[in-house]
């Protein structure tokens, strides 16, 4: 059967072969994956959608693969030098290609445990940090890394075996028959990669069919889903591409009326969001710390109805200014540095964190503080380059990295650098020095002993589970090391000149299987400090609210385009709202629970949540909430787009080069 298929398909014989191998390796692995998420499969009644759409896609992802060697071996090979070098070649590039397909696959579960979706964008962008993510996978994962050794060495060998015997005793078609041949390749190939005969072609939209992300990203391939993630991030994505579209007008006017604002309090028609922010707190300006906690969601903290883990930081609730209802904007670390120092929109595209364009004269609070005379610095226990950060902050206003190669000798050391307790000790430290300076300061203090592989010192803690590196534990290690800080910090000579905000990033591993597992961004956020009185502040709020409000009760007055709301001041119910961005997908969220999802190329969706049994309701929405959404939703995009999210400098430099030319026009005038 074999020699029969072998020359009946001649030359095409290698290609056909490999894509068989290829498509069965695929199909096996969504139905192992299937099974393993059996019960939220069928939930959404996939299991037809999920092998048809998915051969779809498979098919699509082999034809891009395979069309171009497909027509140089048609082309070229042959028994000649030349002929026999393709086939060479062609041989080489087979095995990489099933290697490539059988990694990818076997990368996908541990992928799905920690973000529930299949290896993306985060996938290859981690390759950019080899030390970091070789260290975390050598301390929690080297039962992993040997089978993945294991099964791509094997993959490897078994491949090269396969591919020569591929190759061999090829029946070589007469001259003539190579151009029908390779025009045949053509449009098959052309054909089964675009996989539709509509203007676009086969994207993961058009084969989505579930309000689970995770769902529709069964119906992908992994190697599929990198490269499709890799293409569109080529083009930095823009909210534009994906939800329905909206006058730049409506955009800037519905974002205005959405913040809590007047509008004789904006300042500016190049800026739309630039506004007078006067500070709520009038006495001498404080220093600012925001202690940055990973992965922390609400489920973790015990004083918001999550595990008992975090006693420390329970006690900071009881006493300080907690923000009960808060929610984060996104699921990353980038993410969460966007919202908590910029204020900025989330947006299905990159935080600004790693955007080209945002690497300098970007707003930022930093860049505020320090142009009023305050030192502003990041600490942090690992390498700061890390996920672009150092890059970003030392373009817009911090001035001094505090990372891991500044720390000299530590307690403990773990894969993502200084423990937490070591990072505190160093943020001790500087914030006495700098005091005693009568410098004022800014400090962005961020956390890493709470991520995988969780890595901690021995005899801090009484661990809550077991085996001792789970997220459970390294959460209470984390509040731990928080609470020696607190201690200190509350018997130093900075104390009284200081306000602390405690906040996660974001919640740990993200996932569910509605468009928007909204209970995964509900996160803590404490302000504590000299003057703050106890509050319990059970008003709906967003991440981005937190820097407007931190202006305002440091006592910092002035312009500035965030649109979060200050806190101190009241905030009309009808204006309380959180905004999630879940990958592509956008919520917005009011005070009454009604909840707007844009996703990629649909029409909004309206639901109604309830927080208490985490349910998603769908549920119809006013037009009017569904507008209000959409602007926001594209405003991020837009501003960004356009540059209409200033840095101090490019605001002042733009507004003399204003106020120069309206002088000019003034001295010519008749």
């Amino acid at each position: 059967m074999l020699d029969n298929l072998r020359r009946r398909m001649g030359l095409l014989y290698p290609i056909v072969s490999a894509l068989g191998v290829a498509l069965l390796v695929m199909t096996l692995s969504r139905a192992g994956l299937a099974l393993w998420q059996w019960d939220r499969v069928s939930a959404a009644d996939g299991w037809g959608t999920l092998f048809v759409g998915g051969l779809r896609v498979d098919l699509s992802t082999l034809c891009y693969l395979l069309m171009l060697p497909a027509l140089l071996t048609v082309l070229m090979a042959g028994e000649g030098p030349l002929g026999r070098n393709v086939l060479k070649l062609l041989r080489l590039f087979l095995v990489v290609a099933l290697w490539f397909v059988v990694f990818m696959e076997l990368a996908t579960p541990s992928f799905i445990l920690e973000y529930d979706l299949r290896p993306n964008r985060l996938f290859y962008e981690y390759l950019g940090y080899p030390h970091e993510v070789f260290a975390m996978l050598w301390s929690g994962y080297k039962t992993e890394l040997f089978i993945g050794l294991l099964v791509s060495n094997l993959t490897l060998w078994l491949a090269w075996h396969a591919s020569g015997r591929w190759t061999r005793q090829l029946a070589v078609p007469k001259w003539y028959w190579r151009p029908l041949l390779a025009l045949l390749v053509v449009v098959i190939g052309v054909g089964g990669a675009r996989s539709s005969l509509g203007h676009r072609p086969l994207n993961p939209a058009l084969v989505a069919y579930s309000t689970d992300p995770l769902m529709n990203d069964l119906v992908l391939n992994s190697a599929y889903a990198v490269a499709f993630a890799l293409k569109q991030s080529g083009s930095e994505d823009s909210a534009f591409q994906y939800y329905p579209n909206m006058t730049r007008q409506e955009i800037v006017q519905r974002v205005r009326e959405a913040t809590n604002l007047g509008a004789s309090d904006f300042v500016s028609k190049a800026f739309p969001t630039l506004a007078e922010h006067p500070a709520s707190y009038a006495g001498k300006p404080k220093n600012l710390v925001i202690l940055l906690q990973e992965s922390l969601g609400a489920r973790y903290v015990g004083a918001l109805g999550g595990l008992p883990l975090t006693p420390n930081l329970d006690t900071l609730i009881a006493q300080g200014w907690s923000f009960n209802r808060l929610y984060a904007t996104g699921t990353r670390s980038v993410r969460g540095i966007e919202a908590v120092t910029t204020g900025f929109s989330p947006t299905p595209t990159r935080a600004v964190v790693k955007l080209s364009d945002s690497q300098r004269n970007f707003f930022s609070i930093a860049d505020l503080l320090r142009s009023h005379g305050y030192h502003t610095q990041f600490i942090y226990g690992g390498e700061s380059h890390f996920d672009n950060m150092k890059s970003f902050f030392l373009g817009n206003g911090f001035v001094d990295m505090q990372d891991r190669p500044t720390f000299g000798s530590l307690a403990f050391e773990g894969a993502w650098g200084a423990s937490d307790e070591d990072l505190y000790v160093k943020a001790h430290r500087q914030f006495s020095q700098l005091h005693r300076q009568g410098q004022p300061f800014f400090s962005l203090v961020f956390t890493s002993s709470n991520h995988s592989p969780f890595d901690y010192p021995k005899g801090r803690i009484e661990p809550y589970n077991q085996p001792d590196q789970t997220r459970e534990n390294a959460a209470k290690y984390s509040d731990w090391a928080l609470g020696q800080f607190m201690a200190k910090a509350r018997a130093s000579d900075y104390w009284k000149d200081t306000l602390f905000l405690v906040v996660a990033d974001h919640d740990s591993r993200t996932y569910g299987d509605k468009l928007v597992p909204i209970n995964h961004f509900r996160i803590p956020a404490v302000i504590v400090g000299e003057g703050i009185a106890p509050r319990q502040d059970d008003r709906l709020a967003s991440q981005m609210d937190l820097a407007p409000t931190l202006m305002s009760l440091i006592g910092i007055s002035d312009q500035h385009p965030m649109i979060g709301h200050d806190l101190t001041r009241e905030v009309p119910r009808e204006k309380l709202r959180a905004m999630m961005q879940f990958y592509k997908n956008f919520a917005w969220m009011n005070d009454d629970n009604q909840v707007v999802i844009y996703q990629p190329e649909q029409a909004a969706q309206g639901f109604r949540y309830d927080p208490q049994t985490d349910r998603l309701s769908p549920a119809p929405v006013s037009e009017e909430l569904a507008r209000t959404a959409l602007a926001n939703a594209l405003w991020g995009s837009l501003a960004y787009g356009e540059g209409l999210y200033p840095g101090v400098d490019r605001r002042l430099r733009e507004a003399g080069q204003a106020v120069s030319a309206g002088l000019g026009l003034a001295a010519g005038a008749p």
